[in-house]
Order: structure tokens, then C-alpha cells, then sequence
């Protein structure tokens, strides 16, 4: 029987890769998306219904407690157990300091790290009772390094990475690891309506010379996700072309 992933934010432009290559791994995937996707989702869907993958959404609120336990159980009846979660949802409200009021700092933690808490807590001791799950929470370059005008981001996806680290240790001997993947400019929708002369600016930044690709990240996503990755918890693995190297 197929195992179940979950992939929160999972119809965006790196979720929806992320979505595929669990899919392609073997798993039964269930992507998440907000109130204004939803008009969209049976054509999201039916992307995967060409390609032979087993793909459903679910319309989920994050940030509310409830409703991340409501949906889970929606999808554990609908699918089965979950035996991996992505928490992939994210938002970025720029500022800097001066100008950035609590609205957007509230917003930024509650969606990114808050939102991670939420959905981890739904799943986290049937895992250990299945003595088995995958928890990869998606962090970013600017996580790990800050970046200027994004104080409520960087320090949401930094907390990302401490979370990752204590309940690693609380899982590693029931069959459950917890990983953190940072990655760094992805070739997204979002990238690709930055003005030419800014992204110019950005990629002229990394070693590589070019974007990242969001199948790059899934396939590192689905490995984590994989029998073959039994031994890896704990850890952030960082795919940014070399931008931010320690």
C-alpha cells in the first residue's frame, strides 16, 4: 500500500514539483492550498491525472489550529495514514525595520513557523506509533544568512531549522526524521516578475550563474522522503548555487 505524504503550500511553484517527485516516489500526495486556489485546483489536479500520479487538494488555513486538525483528518480518511509531511507554506511581507508594522510580522511567523507547528502537531505521534514518517521543513538561503527588509522572514525560517533540531531528537528512535532543506533563488513564477535589471543583480550573485530549478529541490525533497534517507535527521541541507557557502 502507498504511502502518504502531505505537502502544505503544495500547488505554488516549488510545492508543485515537490508534489510530483513524492508522487513519482511512490507516494499518495496531498497538497494543501488557500481560500483563492481552490478555483483552480481540479486543473492543477488533472496535470497529475496525465501523468498516471495520485494527487488530491485540500483547502487549509494554516495559521488556525482546528482546521490544520480537521483537514488532517479528512485526509487520513480519505488516503490513509500520513507517513510523511512537507511543510512548505510561505510567505514573504518585506520591510525593513523602520517600516515593517506588527501586521506584517505576525503574518510572516504565524504562516511560516507557526503554520510548521500546526500541521507537525497533527502528525508527529502517529509517526512514532507507525515507527515510521518524514518531516522536511523547507527553510531558506535567507535563514540561514538574513537578508536586508526581511527580518519577520529570515527569522521565521531560521526558527524553521531550530524546530527541525529539537524534534529530530525527539523521533530518531521511532522511525521518524525531520530534516530541513534551504533553498536558495528558484526559477518561479515569483522570481520570474522581478524586473530584468534586479534579477540580473541577484543571479550575478551566485557561484553557479543561473537560478535554481524547483525539480532540483523536489528531487532532493523525494530523497529525504525515501527509505535510502533512514539515517539523515537533524539536518539542512542548503541548495542555493553556492550563494551562502559555511
Amino acid at each position: 500500500m502507498s504511502k502518504v505524504a502531505v505537502v502544505t503550500g503544495g500547488v505554488g511553484g516549488i510545492g508543485t514539483e515537490i508534489c510530483r517527485y513524492l508522487a513519482k516516489g511512490g507516494y499518495k500526495v496531498a497538497a494543501t492550498c488557500i481560500a483563492s486556489e481552490v478555483a483552480g485546483a481540479d486543473e492543477w489536479k488533472s496535470q497529475f491525472s496525465k501523468e498516471g500520479l495520485e494527487v488530491e487538494v485540500f483547502q487549509l488555513e494554516i495559521t488556525d489550529f482546528d482546521d490544520c486538525a480537521k483537514v488532517t483528518a479528512q485526509i487520513e480518511e480519505k488516503m490513509g495514514p500520513i507517513s510523511c509531511l512537507v511543510n512548505n507554506a510561505g510567505i514573504t511581507k518585506d520591510g525593513t525595520m523602520k517600516k515593517m508594522d506588527k501586521d506584517m510580522w505576525d503574518a510572516v511567523i504565524n504562516i511560516n513557523l507557526t503554520g510548521a507547528f500546526n500541521m507537525t502537531k497533527q502528525v508527529f505521534t502517529k509517526m512514532t506509533e507507525q515507527k515510521f514518517g518524514r518531516i522536511i521543513n523547507i527553510s531558506s538561503l535567507n535563514g540561514r544568512k538574513g537578508q536586508f527588509g526581511q527580518a519577520n522572514y529570515s527569522a521565521a525560517k531560521a526558527g524553521i531549522h531550530g524546530f527541525t533540531m529539537a524534534i529530530a531528537q525527539e523521533g530518531a528512535r521511532k522511525g521518524v526524521t525531520v530534516n530541513t532543506v534551504s533553498p536558495g533563488y528558484i526559477n518561479t513564477n515569483m522570481m520570474k516578475a522581478i524586473p530584468e535589471d534586479i534579477l540580473n543583480k541577484i543571479i550575478a550573485q551566485i557561484p553557479v550563474g543561473r537560478l535554481g530549478e524547483a525539480e532540483e529541490i523536489a528531487q532532493l525533497v523525494a530523497y529525504i522522503a525515501s527509505d535510502a534517507a533512514a539515517f539523515m535527521t537533524g539536518a539542512n541541507v542548503d541548495m542555493n548555487g553556492g550563494q551562502f557557502i559555511h
